[in-house]
């Protein structure tokens, strides 16, 4: 039901799953067993997979940190995404991998919840995609320190609020794993 003409695809969306981003996240390891899960479904059905990598001051493209961790196999052939903001769509090439592939509905994994992955899926929505949350393939980590909720109330808001996303012509759904069909 996107509002993107001509665009009846999905693709699976793997936010910064890079080793400084997620390596002490929460549920790490489950996430990334149902991101791989989700992973192996995409690429069986032909849906593309599509990586973004964050980069910042701290995190510096081809550093160790920078880098997708082990668990996680990107295939030669699978775009990525090399982002400086919140947003993957903000100043990247997101965008047109997307609408070279006809893609019109992303299925959103990564991290962080509370940043890059709310980033993201609000910046989709608003460009007219279709976006289906995956609710346990999805993480952050405790920020606690400087104010913010334990991560997994963070988590769990965020899969609530995006579940009563409207708009027009276009769909806001969260899924748990075993639910995200490619067919």
């Amino acid at each position: 039901m996107t509002t993107l003409k001509d665009r009846p695809h999905k693709a699976l969306l793997v936010i910064d799953a890079q080793k400084n981003v997620i390596g002490g996240a929460h549920d790490r390891d489950a996430v990334l067993a149902n991101i791989n899960t989700l992973i192996a479904d995409a690429r069986q059905a032909g849906v593309p997979v599509v990586w973004v990598q964050h980069s910042d001051d701290d995190m510096t493209i081809g550093s160790d940190g920078w880098q997708i961790v082990d668990e996680l196999p990107v295939s030669a052939d699978e775009p990525i995404v090399r982002k400086l903001y919140g947003d993957s769509f903000e100043a990247t090439d997101l965008e047109q991998i997307l609408a070279a592939r006809g893609v019109g509905e992303l299925v959103v994994t990564g991290a962080q919840s509370d940043a890059c992955v709310r980033s993201t899926i609000h910046g989709a929505f608003t460009r007219g995609y279709d976006v289906t949350l995956v609710s346990d393939a999805h993480t952050t980590e405790d920020l606690t320190e400087w104010g913010a909720p334990p991560p997994d109330v963070v988590i769990s808001h965020t899969n609530l609020y995006w579940q009563f996303q409207a708009a027009p012509g276009r769909t806001a759904a969260v899924k748990k794993t075993e639910e995200v069909t490619f067919a």
